[in-house]
């Protein structure tokens, strides 16, 4: 599912018209994105939770040449699936 088909679900389901249902759904999608950039988590409860995490930095090889390489610290994003998704 896509962004265009999940705005036409969420506006079925709630009743509301293409625009407004747009409108909701990059509301809940940015907010969501501007709680992580502050390292912040989003937990929807029976979806899941949505966190930032640290890589530690480590050796690694450069694959053309085999030359080794130290790979910087990164923070990513992780999700943990709610119990909606358990089956």
């Amino acid at each position: 599912m896509n962004k265009i088909e999940l705005v036409n679900v969420v506006a079925e389901k709630a009743g509301l018209t293409k625009v407004d249902a747009k409108k909701a759904v990059d509301a809940v999608v940015c907010a969501t994105v501007e709680a992580i950039n502050k390292g912040e988590r989003v937990s929807l409860v029976g979806f899941g939770t949505f966190m930032t995490a640290t890589r530690k930095a480590r050796k690694g090889r450069n694959p053309q040449t085999g030359a080794k390489i130290m790979i910087p610290e990164k923070k990513l994003v992780k999700f943990k699936a709610g119990s909606g998704f358990t089956k």
